[in-house]
């Protein structure tokens, strides 16, 4: 959905653009003010739907601001050890255009990643950043074969199929790598078409598609401990020059994998009286492959606790979900609490478990909390 990326336009934009070789670095923005600020108006907007092509989609979108390749997923051993993970890298376009050729380090595009393991029996988060300029072949991304790096990681494709996908990332104590296979899951073009609405204004939304059930295996590290796994995977690409608007103070964002093969993500755009808005949004996958449309008035979402971190920020850690039409009574949980992704940008984002008419696992993201 809505990623982070609406306030790391901001952010980044503070990069010494003439450092030195090696990681950039950014100043921290404080979230509400950051996400709260639209990107320079000489962006693309996302304002209407548009024809999708592949593998061409898969690569850049330079003319907007921002953009994201995000995959999640919920794993175990032979075992039963369980874990998930999170590999997220982002494009921050600095400015519309390209940049001056003056030097081979000059660029108008900035890289983030985020990586993250949760190891769920031991109940801790282990979490990573990193940043470059798209320069000098530090970080970029192209379409065919699809290929995203930044620095030692990497997403890559297979030539004219983009699957499988293979994950790399790698940072001191923690590594993951990844091969994600198709599986029997259709594309899925959220919202209308492909075009995802977050407020009212024009403008204000993001092109975004999904591939929500990808049967993964692998390796994960964590620290001189390796584990063979497998499970599920959740791909996520959106791009837009978009912010929230002055009455939204963030989302949270669940993506499920329910036990009777169907999958699930809605969004809730979260104003700052904490009410769900009506740009609230997903999309129901069930287990043939057909898509159903998920609204607001579809779609009832309540917490049911908040855990607080160190700050006295309070989080809501569970919730229940209810969705009559498709005979949905979901009770989602975090595996465990601590799931705070502590960076330039501070959000909750971990593996949940889902109980209730139906059992699953999937990952939540909440954004914009505060004191």
């Amino acid at each position: 959905m809505l990623r982070l990326c609406l306030l790391l336009i901001v952010v980044l934009c503070a990069c010494d653009r003439e450092a030195p070789p090696g990681r950039d670095t950014a100043q921290t923005v404080p979230i509400g003010q950051g996400m709260g600020i639209d990107p320079d108006s000489g962006f693309a907007r996302a304002t209407l739907p548009r024809a999708f092509e592949f593998p061409a989609d898969h690569g850049a979108h330079p003319a907007y601001a921002t953009e994201w390749w995000y995959f999640t997923g919920n794993l175990h051993t032979d075992d039963d050890a369980r874990f998930g993970y999170q590999l997220t890298l982002f494009r921050i376009g600095l400015v519309p255009g390209a940049a001056a050729d003056d030097s081979d380090w000059r660029t108008s595009q900035i890289y983030m990643g985020h990586l993250a393991i949760s190891d769920i029996g031991q109940g801790l988060h282990h979490s990573r950043e990193r940043f470059s300029r798209a320069a000098v072949g530090l970080a970029g991304a192209q379409s065919d074969p699809l290929r995203v790096w930044l620095g030692p990681w990497s997403i890559d494709g297979t030539p004219g199929g983009t699957f499988p996908i293979r994950l790399k990332a790698e940072d001191n104590d923690i590594a993951i790598a990844l091969t994600l296979e198709r599986g029997d899951r259709p594309r899925v073009l959220q919202g209308e078409q492909g075009l995802s609405r977050k407020g009212a204004a024009p403008g204000n939304a993001s092109y975004y598609y999904s591939h929500t059930r990808l049967p993964t295996r692998g390796e994960i590290r964590i620290a001189d401990r390796h584990y063979r796994i497998s499970g599920n995977s959740w791909f996520d690409r959106e791009w837009s020059s978009s912010a929230l608007a002055a009455d939204q103070a963030g989302w949270d964002w669940f993506s499920l994998h329910l036990d009777d093969g169907r999958d699930l993500m809605f969004y809730r755009m979260r104003g700052k009286d904490g009410v769900a808005q009506r740009f609230s949004s997903g999309v129901l996958v069930d287990a043939e492959g057909t898509t159903h449309a998920l609204s607001l008035d579809g779609v009832k979402s309540e917490p049911t606790r908040t855990w607080q971190d160190e700050n006295g920020v309070a989080y809501p850690v569970a919730w229940n979900l209810s969705i009559p039409q498709h005979a949905l009574e979901l009770h989602i949980e975090a595996a465990f609490d601590d799931q705070v992704m502590r960076h330039t940008v501070r959000y909750w984002e971990g593996a949940v478990v889902v109980s209730g008419s139906h059992s699953g696992a999937g990952y939540l993201e909440l954004s914009g909390y505060a004191n």
